[in-house]
């Protein structure tokens, strides 16, 4: 396995990343768990699963290596045979139903994964002749269920393990990644999977940080009624400051929701939200205006 870029490349990820499937592999048993249902934890009041298929939401086709679940947006499942195979087995289950030429691979444990990391995978693929792109932890270890391989590549590897081992079932993913060559991309946050209670714990510890708890709040929210849309979040905070302080305290969150529904009547886009915030700010600053101790009229010689 050789490296074929420079490993911690700073790799363009502004725009969207070109087509893409993604498989997500979530039928693990969970040992260190208890066997409890791992894709099912939640932290941040999001299911794991669910926070790992927001990161690829952009994927054309999304297929869950694991049993039928509810989720928070469509996707394709498959399984792998027999089920519990491992994920050698599980990713060729998941490959059988994508057709793009890139595939992101990505475990259901990633707390702190998101579309950003996905895309900066893609981009070190693309602008590099390695057959895969992997994140690395913060001991510098291989991750590759955090990667994006060139589905050509892992179709060949799965044909020949297959053909060597009488079938997948069983076989540890260095047989197949050490076939590979990999450019590595190092990330020690988003690369964080949870294996026991206690990673479970430091990650629900990390996103109520004073640094991490407001954008989780919003990522959740969002997640959960259904929206996607990018808004300044500052411009709405300093809205609900201007309203608390020059109205009062109850016109804050009021405000804020006339706002979001005034977006959503007219173009619904950020922009809207933005021009609507504005109008409100000002508004609130003239209320507030109108209750300050009056001004005595300048004279005839005032200057």
């Amino acid at each position: 396995m050789t490296d074929n870029a420079p490993a911690a490349g700073p790799y363009d990820t502004a725009g969207p990343p070109g087509p893409y499937d993604a498989v997500v592999l979530a039928g693990g048993a969970a040992r260190r768990l208890g066997g409890a249902d791992k894709p099912a934890v939640r932290v941040g009041g999001r299911p794991l699963l669910d926070r790992v298929l927001a990161a690829c939401a952009d994927a054309a086709v999304t297929v869950v290596v694991a049993d039928p679940r509810p989720t928070a947006r469509p996707v394709r499942w498959a399984r792998e045979e027999p089920p519990g195979g491992g994920p050698v087995a599980a990713l060729d289950a998941g490959l059988r139903h994508t057709t793009a030429e890139h595939l992101v691979v990505l475990s259901a444990d990633l707390p702190f994964l998101e579309t950003p990391t996905v895309r900066r995978l893609l981009a070190a693929l693309r602008t590099t002749t390695a057959d895969g792109a992997l994140l690395t932890d913060a001991d510098g270890r291989d991750q590759p269920l955090v990667a994006a391989y060139r589905t050509a590549v892992l179709r060949r590897e799965l044909t020949a393990l297959k053909s060597a081992h009488g079938g997948l079932a069983g076989l540890p993913l260095r047989r197949l990644t050490g076939a590979l060559e990999l450019t590595r991309v190092p990330d020690p946050v988003a690369s964080f999977d949870c294996d026991t209670w206690d990673d479970i714990a430091a990650a629900r510890a990390r996103i109520r940080e004073h640094g991490h708890v407001l954008d989780e709040w919003i990522s959740a929210v969002k997640d959960e009624l259904g929206i996607d849309l990018d808004v300044d979040t500052g411009v709405l905070l300093d809205l609900a400051r201007d309203a608390a302080h020059g109205v009062a305290r109850p016109a804050a969150p009021l405000t804020t929701f006339l706002v979001g529904y005034a977006a959503a009547q007219g173009e619904g886009g950020p922009e809207a939200v933005a021009e609507a915030a504005r109008k409100a700010a000002a508004l609130a600053l003239r209320w507030e205006e109108e209750n300050s101790p009056a001004q005595p009229a300048p004279g005839p010689d005032a200057g």
